[in-house]
């Protein structure tokens, strides 16, 4: 299924998203960095990606670390400093909570966001589909090179590296836990629900066109692909008034996970945190849940 996927995304066979990094500012934060880099990309305009990595010092020894994927929220001034800045939905920033747990984390901008406004979500996912490529696919494809960049730094432990995500940012977590098996931990926030019960019911046109991936649903169900994970640990979290999870769509999706993680004999490793009053926003108790799991799974 990982090669089907593959193919229709548009991705089948390509290397490494990114050509070569360089360091542009480091900021102190609270003895460990704020280092922002520039990743040049290998496509035909080898355009820069702004990113930031939070990180401790040179000759630390080895930390946890995750892939950070920012959310889309039509906030497209908003990239990679969500993980510094936080969003309106976001219960705060993520960076100090993960520098006090010790993990380290890498955000960049993704096609679209930031300093990569132009083109457009639209002209870019236009262009692509017409390529038979997908946005969503040189989306993955720049994360996974992410993964590259954390696995090979001094002071990441390549093998306690974990994915984090809110919104597009948790459809984009899931969907590289499934393809990438270095992903020992991954926790999706607000955003996980199949996506032919979204389109039966219509809620599937509040996702922006980056999501389309042409032939998806005659291959695979949502909770089939993230299933594609077992048997490494996946946290996913929802709120039940969340537009983009209505019950109906999630619950479809979790029976087709659970019943994964039930096949792979790793049903411990598979946890949800449901709040059925909550929207489409990150609550306090979901941001605990959050930091709980990535400690047990990453550090522990």
């Amino acid at each position: 299924m990982r090669d089907d996927l593959m193919h229709l995304l548009g991705i089948s066979g390509q290397g490494a998203g990114f050509g070569r990094c360089r360091t542009t500012k480091v900021d102190d934060d609270c003895g460990w960095q704020r280092e922002h880099l520039i990743f040049t990309g290998e496509g035909a305009d080898r355009e820069d990606i702004p990113a930031v990595f939070l990180r401790p010092p040179d000759g630390h020894p080895p930390v946890p670390a995750v892939i950070y994927a920012h959310a889309h929220g039509n906030r497209y001034g908003t990239g990679h400093t969500e993980l510094l800045d936080g969003r309106p939905a976001l219960h705060g920033p993520y960076a100090p909570d993960l520098r006090r747990l010790g993990i380290a984390a890498l955000c960049f901008d993704l096609p679209a966001f930031g300093a990569r406004q132009k083109p457009t979500e639209s002209a870019r996912a236009k262009a692509l589909l017409w390529q038979g490529r997908t946005l969503f696919g040189q989306m993955l494809l720049e994360l996974r090179s992410g993964v590259d960049f954390l696995a090979a730094h001094p002071v990441v432990a390549p093998d306690r590296i974990g994915g984090l995500g809110f919104s597009m940012g948790s459809t984009l977590a899931w969907w590289l836990a499934a393809l990438d098996d270095r992903l020992r931990a991954t926790s999706a926030l607000c955003s996980f629900a199949d996506l032919e019960a979204l389109v039966q019911t219509g809620p599937h046109d509040g996702h922006g066109i980056y999501m389309t991936v042409p032939g998806l649903l005659p291959l695979a169900r949502s909770g089939q692909i993230a299933g594609l994970t077992a048997p490494r640990a996946l946290q996913i979290c929802v709120g039940l008034k969340d537009w983009s999870t209505p019950e109906m769509a999630f619950v479809r999706g979790r029976l087709d996970l659970e019943a994964a993680y039930a096949t792979a004999g790793a049903a411990e490793r598979l946890h949800f945190h449901v709040e059925p009053e909550a929207g489409h926003e990150e609550s306090a108790a979901m941001r605990q849940a959050v930091l709980a799991f990535l400690d047990q799974e990453l550090c522990a």
